[in-house]
């Protein structure tokens, strides 16, 4: 039939490189017997397996194929795709799945099961090892849905995929006038995929992240040839409105891949290249500190560390998001973000650009909690708090004019940035315009970093 015969096919023909494709297990069929399915025709058990390359960077890739029993999970397709998985770690190249399955192969019953767990587990092992990517096609629910939440980055078709653990006809208190729980729309703002879009738009969104990221953990990274000038002047950066923005700005000829784009938007994460280098980028789209973006921005540097890409943050935050939903996620996610920038041992620069008060400061790659270097706009602000609020709580009582000039004194010890580059807190105060050169600078100064922890298994935050 050869590889464009199918869905399954078509979409790695129009993933990888032209004819780069070979196939592995292509002769695999079912073995189960029950159900009278020995009668049924399972070419390749309803999933294709093999490697081809990515601008002739090797991957590895299995495709499911819904034209055989629905391309659900039976022993054989497990065994298949786990097959892959031993392969990917070994030579150390990324696995890409794309999903199109109905879920468990009920004829199978536990064997099916069994199979399932054999691909998370396998899923587990390669976690922080090889880089994961998940493409949504058609059907992914029920325990199928477990599979792109353990792959590092989910990409979801617009139009016909969906992703659910319950049908949205079994979720309590749905409705069709209501809402689609299983949809492209839906699952990008719960930050359950980084992407969503036409399979053209998904597959050129694959292809540019593959080649941003490095093939594997020990991998030093995908080095581009940059024409940008090293030392370009930004002088659109300060006069930038949005983060997304200014990370254009600053990057290789604009270069960015933002991830989770539809979730936590308080919060910007994502991929940009800077002297040719990939470097990650976590920046505040608003000046509060929100609990979703901040969890967002943790996993995002985890992922960063467990692959050597180096960290980069933009900083405007002067307070923590006051609402009841804060209250209630924002001490767990600030440990975990607080976790992930101290934890975290690859390169890390910080650039102060606007208020950077309190917990929220502190938070955003400060150098208390592990940047080793950071760098300030002469307009930025960093201290406790607001001083009109520190005013309040200083002078207690007290009439408007004391309060007033407590206020004024109180802002000239963090309005003015020199007060923390005084004290150490930040290395070098620089013009907006000379971030990208700055950055760079000492991006390549850390280039040799080592830095060890503590010996121990895990932690545990």
């Amino acid at each position: 039939m050869g590889l464009t015969g199918t869905a399954a096919g078509r979409r790695i023909a129009s993933l990888l490189d032209a004819n780069s494709f070979v196939e592995i297990g292509g002769q695999i069929t079912a073995r189960s017997t029950d159900f009278n399915l020995s009668a049924a025709q399972t070419p390749s058990d309803g999933v294709i397996t093999g490697y081809g390359t990515i601008d002739g960077s090797l991957v590895y890739i299995f495709s499911q194929d819904a034209s055989v029993l629905g391309g659900t999970v039976g022993e054989m397709h497990a065994k298949k795709i786990t097959r892959i998985y031993h392969l990917a770690m070994k030579t150390g190249a990324p696995v890409i799945g794309l999903i199109d399955c109905a879920g468990v192969r009920l004829e199978e019953s536990t064997d099916a099961l069994d199979a399932i767990g054999r691909i998370m587990k396998n899923q587990v092992m390669a976690s922080g090892l090889i880089p994961q990517l998940t493409g949504i096609f058609g059907t992914c629910g029920g325990g199928l849905a477990v599979v792109p939440a353990l792959s590092d980055f989910t990409f979801i078709e617009s139009g016909n995929a969906h992703l659910f653990v319950n049908s949205p006809d079994a979720v309590c208190g749905n409705s069709e006038d209501r809402k689609d729980t299983s949809g492209a729309d839906y699952q990008l703002a719960q930050g359950n995929a980084d992407f969503a879009g036409t399979e053209e738009e998904v597959y050129a969104a694959m292809r540019q992240l593959v080649a941003l990221l490095p093939l594997n953990c020990e991998d030093e990274g995908a080095m581009e040839e940059t024409t940008d000038d090293l030392n370009r002047a930004c002088t659109a950066l300060a006069s930038c409105g949005d983060a997304r923005e200014a990370l254009k700005v600053i990057s290789d000829s604009g270069v960015f891949f933002e991830t989770k784009r539809g979730f936590a938007e308080s919060m910007v994460t994502g991929f940009i290249r800077l002297n040719g280098y990939t470097v990650g980028a976590v920046a505040n789209a608003e000046d509060v500190l929100k609990a979703k973006g901040v969890q967002k921005a943790a996993d995002f540097i985890n992922f960063c560390d467990a692959f050597n890409i180096p960290v980069l943050t933009l900083v405007s935050a002067s307070s923590m998001n006051n609402c009841e939903c804060t209250e209630k996620l924002m001490p767990k996610a600030a440990a975990s973000l607080a976790y992930a920038y101290a934890n975290a041992t690859v390169p890390k620069v910080t650039v102060v650009t606007g208020k950077a008060y309190g917990t929220a400061y502190i938070l955003m790659g400060s150098r208390s909690i592990g940047a080793d270097m950071v760098y300030a706009w002469p307009n930025a602000e960093i201290g406790t708090m607001d001083p009109k609020m520190a005013a309040k709580i200083l002078s207690d009582g007290a009439d408007a004019d004391t309060l007033k000039k407590t206020a004024s004194e109180y802002a000239s010890l963090q309005q003015c940035v020199t007060s923390a580059a005084r004290h150490g807190h930040v290395d070098t105060i620089i013009e907006p315009a000379d971030t990208r050169k700055y950055v760079i600078g000492a991006f390549e100064m850390l280039y040799t970093k080592r830095e060890d922890r503590p010996d121990k298994k895990h932690g545990t935050v």
